[in-house]
């Protein structure tokens, strides 16, 4: 068990909690802007990065070409593209700075006695650097220092207050507030349950039912709030059972594909699909058409494969599970009314996802609702959602100063259509999918199926790691803990692997109508 003097970031006090989300509320809704466009016709507050439309390229240059001279014309953007490899690489060391946290937390205890009150400084701060979501913030201050050499304070303070927009941070932490608790996760569960009483509620038919229904969901509750209710649902139903790390990393890695693509059934609820929606003039029953439904075949058909592997095992669980269901019967019922009125404040973080002053509001709201039903509820826990938009903020921060290589390789006129579906898989991968297909919209010219391939590629991919998705880091966030609090990504990326390859091959063999 993780020793206290460990723990990354205490409870928040009930008052706490809403002056901090107060300050966010009005800093977010008031914050004045300083100084004016510092390029004309594109409304950038910082000389970095520079837009994309302002380097200058040799006529018919291609890809590699291109980059070369953008990185000739702007040396910020190799230091900035270095430092963000480099916190890629320390997510898959992560694990060892944990160790090595414990080693000293270990002879800290030795030393002072298991009732000390005095904290290891250095076990703490080597903890820090171990935690998956905290990575990306803590490679921003070699990215601020990189920033102030090449540009200065004027330009590093404009870029974090006015250039970068951390609405979806926000949105994630207060969707997964909201989704975790106590009637919410009671009123899905009941949902989800009903379908897995289909086939007796056996372990087997809750992994069958979680893993199949939360996902779709993902298509109207939003994908970070079904990533939330499918995790918490996961821990309660399967990881609490000591399952094999077969079993919990496969189940992982399908969770992390299934929600990517499960929200592709509408054109609001997947992030990299929302960045496209209005440039494109994408709407629910052009998404459904040609990627949706088709990522509906691909759910199951990876599902049924995964139920196939681990069926024994799974079937194996159903006497622990018969144990574990005994606290369930012992729980109060939420009321209704208290029910209905969590799902009206979902409901109207997700209608208001783009504006943070109503959503942030709403969320005020909601604490205060909370404290006066507390009798109902359990704590309203942000530890997690805090880390989760901190690990988001940091990589949006980081995500922009990376499009200048990234556009180059999308919209490359020697890459052929398969390719660029591939090749948006696999810059998925080390980025957030969202930033791929938003640097897409911002290339003239694709056509319908160059669209296609792109946006596909990236929703096929976002499973394949932890930065590689939005909802991701929540998902790890809840249920890593189940893995000694060490996801490795090497694993992680093995068990999504089959669950990835079977989405690219339907997308790519599947050619909607309306699209190429």
């Amino acid at each position: 068990m993780r020793n206290p003097s460990l723990s990354l970031m205490r409870p928040f006090g009930k008052w706490t909690t809403i002056v901090l989300f107060l300050f966010a509320f009005l800093g977010t809704g008031w914050a004045e802007e300083e100084g004016a466009p510092v390029y004309e016709g594109h409304p950038q507050f910082s000389h970095f990065p520079k837009p994309l439309s302002l380097y200058e390229h040799a006529e018919g240059a291609g890809a590699w070409q291109m980059i070369k001279e953008r990185a000739a014309q702007e040396p910020f953007n190799v230091a900035a593209t270095i430092i963000f490899v480099l916190a890629v690489m320390h997510t898959f060391v992560a694990g060892i700075f944990r160790e090595w946290a414990h080693d000293l937390e270990k002879r800290h205890l030795a030393k002072h006695g298991e009732d000390t009150e005095r904290v290891s400084f250095w076990a703490v701060t080597l903890h820090f650097f171990g935690e998956v979501e905290a990575v990306f913030g803590l490679w921003i201050v070699a990215l601020a220092g990189t920033a102030l050499y090449f540009h200065g304070w004027a330009d590093l303070r404009n870029y974090l207050g006015h250039d970068v927009n951390f609405t979806e941070p926000l949105f994630v932490i207060v969707i997964m507030a909201i989704a975790a608790s106590r009637p919410v996760v009671k009123f899905a569960e009941a949902c989800i349950g009903r379908v897995a009483a289909l086939r007796q509620s056996t372990p087997a038919a809750w992994w069958l039912a979680i893993l199949t229904v939360a996902p779709l969901m993902g298509s109207l509750i939003t994908e970070p709030a079904a990533m939330t209710l499918a995790a918490l649902l996961l821990s309660q139903r399967l990881y609490s059972l000591a399952p094999s790390r077969k079993l919990a990393y496969g189940t992982l890695g399908l969770l992390f594909v299934n929600i990517s693509v499960g929200g592709t059934l509408t054109h609001f609820a997947a992030p990299p699909i929302l960045m496209v929606a209005a440039p494109w003039k994408w709407d629910t029953a052009i998404v459904f058409g040609n990627i949706g439904w088709k990522m509906v075949v691909a759910i199951l058909i990876n599902n049924a494969a995964y139920f196939l592997v681990f069926r024994k095992e799974l079937r194996s669980l159903a006497s622990a599970s018969a144990r574990a269901r005994v606290d369930d019967r012992v729980e109060e019922p939420v009321p209704r009314e208290v029910t209905a009125v969590h799902l009206f404040f979902l409901a109207w973080t997700v209608f208001t996802n783009h504006y943070p002053a109503l959503f942030i509001g709403g969320f005020l709201f909601f604490l205060g609702f909370v404290e006066a039903t507390r009798h109902h509820q359990s704590p309203v826990s942000l530890r997690s959602p805090l880390l989760v938009g901190f690990f988001l903020g940091a990589l949006i921060v980081h995500g922009r100063c990376q499009s200048w290589w990234i556009e180059p390789l999308l919209t490359s006129a020697n890459l052929p259509e398969w390719g660029l579906l591939l090749g948006a898989a696999v810059l998925t991968m080390f980025n957030d999918n969202a930033a791929i297909t938003y640097l897409a919209a911002q290339a003239p010219g694709l056509g319908d199926f160059a669209k296609y391939a792109v946006v596909a590629g990236a929703v096929a991919a976002g499973g394949m790691t932890v930065i590689a998705n939005a909802p991701n880091p929540a998902g790890q966030s809840l249920l890593g803990h189940h893995f000694a609090g060490n996801v490795q990504p090497g694993k992680l990326a093995l068990a999504a692997l089959l669950p990835t390859v079977v989405c690219i091959l339907i997308l790519l063999i599947l050619r909607s109508p309306l699209m190429g």
